[in-house]
């Protein structure tokens, strides 16, 4: 564990969500949602916020914490451990809760923001739609103004809540001859605005979010339901992506350890050819693997945590974050499974349910073929912009001087082989 990075409040807030976890979420509610008897965790979201546990970056006023990202981090750990459903429904507040407290008006967070986070509203967010998830910006929902309203028309897909939520965070084209990064606006919709519920898809994991596709047609929403300036949805957005990426990377973790966990306990006890099976390396190898990827994923999240803290830019931080957590956090439940053997594969045990809800989380919040391209882009800039500034310096800085960035790498090119 990761705890010598913890402050103490930080400690505390961890035990706290492990205990809240332990006994405030009942094993009933995990079973119900996963054998599509319920259609949305309410229960859960209410015992969050009588906790204070949702939204617990944002103002006390508005009934979070005032904590910090790394705060955040180590509850969605602990969340994560019952499955990613309840991790995205935790999540949401603080992805949604992103975009009003960076862009809302004060009518808006009192109104939308302050509810969600006192469990009073159920929040959504309409992102994909059927003609491309990753081409975000391709959308062909449209939001025209006429008079003091926006008048929608299109759909999305794969919105989690889009059976339970009250209300929707909706990206829109708003103006049509613009490139895609600046054409898109986002609003807020409510449920009784007109929004359908067409399609409840019946998923392979995350199952009890209500996931569904969601039409709006001539779906009218007022003016004052703008969130941001008018055709800036791309600030909007980048803002959502670091809550959506950083809560996708911490909950796969804390479903890594929990698999783990269970694998170890299993082949402490389990025994072949007259011994324990943890003695056998082919066994014990795989938890020593899996404990020392998901630590490594850990110092990748309170990394990205910790600068999204500051306020920079944190983009490459959050996707190397969401790559490696995601991945680290399928194969700890992968190599659990087949620690268990055949009794894995049952449910008997909770790891097909974990396998089946760790696999989305490398596909949703933006693939990792997605976030690998931010990164490689981010490091790119990185670089070649270190060297034009070298190469400024030689040239301007230093009186005399005349090697440019091109005569170095000709006259020593294996100092700069990769």
């Amino acid at each position: 564990m990761f705890d010598i990075l913890l402050s103490e409040d930080e400690k505390k807030l961890q035990n706290e969500v492990r205990l809240f976890v332990r006994d405030r979420v009942s094993p009933e509610t995990v079973i119900a949602m996963d054998g599509r008897e319920k259609e949305y965790p309410y229960e859960f979201i209410k015992d969050a916020a009588k906790a204070n546990l949702l939204g617990l970056r944002f103002p006390k006023e508005y009934g979070g914490r005032g904590l910090g990202w790394v705060s955040e981090m180590v509850a969605l750990e602990e969340i994560g451990v019952l499955g990613i459903a309840l991790g995205c429904a935790f999540s949401l507040p603080s992805i949604i809760g992103e975009s009003l407290h960076q862009f809302g008006t004060p009518e808006q967070k009192k109104q939308y923001l302050q509810p969600t986070l006192e469990g009073k509203k159920i929040c959504g967010e309409g992102l994909t739609e059927p003609r491309g998830g990753s081409d975000f910006f391709g959308t062909n929902t449209t939001a025209k103004k006429e008079g003091d309203v926006f008048v929608l028309n299109g759909e999305k897909r794969f919105v989690a809540g889009g059976v339970g939520a009250d209300y929707f965070l909706v990206y829109a084209k708003t103006d049509f001859n613009a490139p895609p990064h600046k054409s898109l606006s986002a609003f807020l919709v409510d449920r009784d605005m007109g929004v359908q519920v067409k399609e409840e898809y019946e998923l392979m994991g995350c199952r009890g979010m209500g996931a569904a596709r969601i039409i709006m047609e001539n779906l009218e929403t007022p003016e004052t339901n703008l969130v941001g300036e008018l055709h800036d949805g791309n600030a909007v957005f980048n803002a959502m992506m670091v809550p959506e990426r950083l809560t996708s990377a911490a909950g796969p973790i804390g479903m890594g350890r929990a698999a783990i966990e269970i694998a170890a306990r299993y082949a402490d006890r389990r025994e072949a050819f007259g011994r324990a099976i943890k003695r056998f390396e082919a066994v014990s190898f795989k938890i020593a693997d899996c404990a020392t990827q998901l630590d490594a994923a850990r110092g990748l999240v309170y990394r990205a945590a910790k600068k999204a803290d500051t306020g920079e830019w944190c983009r490459k931080e959050v996707s190397m974050a969401k790559v490696f957590a995601t991945e680290a956090g399928f194969t700890a439940v992968h190599e659990a499974m087949q620690i268990l053997g055949g009794i894995g594969y049952t449910d008997v045990y909770p790891i097909e349910r974990l396998y089946r809800d760790a696999r989305l989380a490398t596909i949703w919040t933006g693939s990792n073929e997605v976030q690998r391209l931010i990164i490689q882009n981010e490091v790119f800039n990185e670089i070649l912009s270190e060297d034009k500034t070298a190469k400024r310096d030689i040239e301007l800085d230093t009186p005399g001087a005349h090697k440019t960035e091109e005569k170095v790498f000709s006259e020593d090119p294996e100092k700069y082989r990769v």
